[in-house]
C-alpha cells in the first residue's frame, strides 16, 4: 500500500459525503482582471503583499451525475473571497456552496489522523539502517507529537535518530489546493460548461515607464509596461490579463469578507526534556524542524516576489470601462504565483515637452543658506504635442543622453494623467540652480542663482502666511492654485532676486 510522508504535498483527496462528487481539477480557460490597490496611490506595488485584488473567471467543462452531487472546484486562488462567488451554467442551480477550510499542510495532516495508526521510520546515521513500526498518535501540538508504539509512549524525535512518520491514506477533510465545493441537483446525467466567477485578493499593478529624453532637449520618447503583482500561492496558465485604471467605487470590506478564508496552520516538532524521561535510543536531541508550508496569499509572510517575465512585443489595448480605463492583453499570458508579469503598455515617441526649476515657499519663511531647486518636466497630454493618452500612475525613470550613452536622471513617480491635462513629473534636484529667501527690515528678498552655462526657467510658488500675506511685490506675480506664482529666467552663470513686504 502507497504511503504518505509528513511533508508531502502533493496528494488526492478521497471524496467525502454519501451522495456523489464531481472533481473539476482545472479551468479550460481563465481570465484574470486586476484592479489597483486603491490606497496606494502612485506609490510603488507592495511585492511581498499586493493590496489589490482580482475578478476571476474560469470556464470549465464538468460531467454530471443524475441527482445531488457536490463538484468541487480545486485550484482556485487562495486570496478568494468566497461569498463573491458566482456559478453559472448548472441546470439543477446551486443548492449551497463552502469554502474548504481545511488546505493539506503537515500540521494539518497530523491534526486530521488523532488517534489512527501511522507508520514511524527510523534511520541509524551510523550504518545507514532503516527501521519501521506501527504506531499511533496520541496527542500532538505546534510543537511536540506523541506516539504509542508497542514498547510505549514516547514523543517523535526524542529517540535521538533521524524519523519519519508516513501515513496510508489522507484524511477525507483536507484539500490539496485551495478548493470550492458547490452542491447541486441535475435532473440527469449531463455534461455541461459552466463559469465560475469570482473575487480575489492579493493581487496589484502598476505601470512603470522609462523616458528618454532626445539629443536636443525638447522631445522625449516614452514607454511604459503594466506590471501586474500575484501574491498568490495559484498559477493562472495562459489566462486573458485584463488592468483597470482609475478608483473604483468600493464600499464593501474585503477583509471582513475573507476573514474565514482557509489558513495553515504552523508545526514545528523538537524533543522536549523532563525528569525521569529516558530516550528509548540512546540520548534526547533536538531534531531539525521541519520545513514551513506554503503560505496563503492573505498571510504571505517573508515571502517575496520570485520573478519579473518581461512580454514586451505587444501593446495591451485601451478600452473605455464608464469612467474607468480598461487595458487588455492582446495575447494568454501566464501568470504565476508569487511572481510579477510584465507586458507593454504604451509606446509614444517625439513628446514635446519642457523643463523648468522649481520651489515651494512660505512667504514668511526663511531660507538662510542656498537651497537647490527641483527640477521639473511638463508637458500637455495631447496628441499634438506627441501624447494624448492616458497615463496611469507609477514610476519613472528618466535618462538623457551622454555621448553614445543614455544616463539615469531621475527616478521619480507620477499620479494618474487624464488626455488633456498638464503633466508634472519632479526629475530630481539641481546642484546649479539655488534659492536663498532672507528677511530685510520689514520685507523679504527672495534670490536666485543659477551656475550653469544656459538660462534657466524658474517658476516659484509662495504661499501668503497665516498671518502675513505677500504685498507689492518687485516683479509681476500671478496666481496658480491659490499661491502666488512668480515666474522669471536667470541668466546663465547669473542671479535674479524677488522683493516684497508683508501685511498682517
Amino acid at each position: 500500500m502507497r504511503r504518505w510522508l509528513l511533508p508531502l504535498l502533493a496528494v488526492f483527496p478521497a471524496p467525502a459525503g454519501a451522495h456523489s462528487a464531481v472533481m473539476s481539477a482545472a479551468p479550460e480557460s481563465v481570465s484574470v482582471t486586476v484592479y489597483r490597490d486603491p490606497d496606494r496611490a502612485e506609490g510603488a506595488i507592495d511585492a511581498r503583499f499586493p493590496q489589490g485584488f482580482a475578478l476571476v473567471s474560469e470556464k470549465r467543462r464538468i460531467t454530471l451525475p443524475a441527482g445531488e452531487s457536490t463538484i468541487r472546484f480545486e485550484g482556485v486562488a487562495d486570496g478568494m473571497i468566497a461569498v463573491s462567488a458566482v456559478v453559472t451554467g448548472l441546470p439543477g442551480g446551486i443548492v449551497q456552496k463552502n469554502r474548504d477550510a481545511k488546505l493539506l499542510s503537515p500540521a494539518a495532516l497530523v491534526d486530521g489522523t488523532l488517534g489512527r495508526a501511522v507508520h514511524l521510520r527510523r534511520t541509524d546515521p551510523a550504518t545507514g539502517k532503516v527501521t519501521e513500526q506501527d504506531a499511533v498518535i496520541r496527542s500532538a501540538s505546534s510543537e511536540a507529537l506523541v506516539l504509542e508504539t508497542a514498547q510505549g509512549v514516547e514523543g517523535l524525535r526524542c529517540s535521538g535518530l533521524p524519523e519519519t512518520v508516513s501515513y496510508d491514506s489522507l484524511p477525507p477533510d483536507l484539500s490539496v489546493r485551495p478548493t470550492l465545493s458547490v452542491t447541486t441537483s441535475s435532473p440527469a446525467a449531463v455534461e455541461v460548461d459552466v463559469t465560475l466567477t469570482y473575487l480575489a485578493t492579493g493581487f496589484d499593478w502598476a505601470a512603470n515607464y522609462v523616458a528618454r529624453i532626445g539629443p536636443g532637449g525638447r522631445t522625449m520618447d516614452l514607454f511604459a509596461w503594466l506590471t501586474v503583482a500575484n501574491g498568490n500561492q495559484t498559477t493562472f496558465p495562459q489566462a486573458s490579463l485584463l488592468a483597470v485604471a482609475g478608483r473604483l467605487n468600493r464600499t464593501s470590506d474585503h477583509d471582513s469578507l475573507d476573514e474565514e478564508a482557509p489558513s495553515l496552520p504552523f508545526l514545528m516538532l523538537r524533543c522536549w526534556r523532563f525528569e525521569g524521561y529516558a530516550a528509548p535510543y540512546g540520548r534526547a536531541g533536538e531534531a531539525r524542524p521541519l520545513p514551513s508550508p506554503p503560505l496563503a496569499a492573505p498571510m504571505m509572510a517573508a515571502r517575496g516576489m520570485e520573478s519579473i517575465v518581461v512580454t514586451s512585443q505587444r501593446v495591451a489595448r485601451q478600452e473605455d470601462l464608464g469612467d474607468l480605463k480598461l487595458y487588455r492583453v492582446p495575447m494568454a499570458v501566464d501568470v504565476n504565483p508569487d511572481a510579477q508579469k510584465q507586458v507593454a503598455l504604451l509606446h509614444k515617441d517625439n513628446i514635446a515637452f519642457e523643463s523648468y526649476y522649481t520651489a515651494d515657499l512660505s512667504a514668511s519663511g526663511e531660507i538662510p543658506q542656498p537651497r537647490l531647486l527641483r527640477r521639473m518636466i511638463r508637458f500637455i497630454n495631447r496628441e499634438d504635442r506627441g501624447a494624448g493618452v492616458p497615463l496611469p500612475s507609477g514610476g519613472i525613470a528618466i535618462f538623457v543622453p551622454h555621448g553614445d550613452e543614455s544616463l539615469l536622471l531621475a527616478d521619480s513617480r507620477m499620479r494618474d494623467y487624464a488626455k488633456g491635462e498638464t503633466v508634472r513629473i519632479e526629475a530630481g534636484e539641481s546642484a546649479q540652480q539655488t534659492i536663498v529667501q532672507e528677511r530685510r527690515g520689514k520685507g523679504m528678498r527672495l534670490a536666485l542663482t543659477n551656475a550653469a552655462p544656459s538660462p534657466a526657467a524658474v517658476e516659484i510658488e509662495i504661499a501668503d502666511a497665516e498671518r502675513a500675506r505677500l504685498v507689492s511685490p518687485s516683479r509681476p506675480l500671478t496666481k496658480r492654485d491659490g499661491r502666488w506664482l512668480w515666474k522669471a529666467v536667470i541668466p546663465a552663470n547669473g542671479a535674479a532676486s524677488l522683493d516684497y513686504r508683508l501685511r498682517e
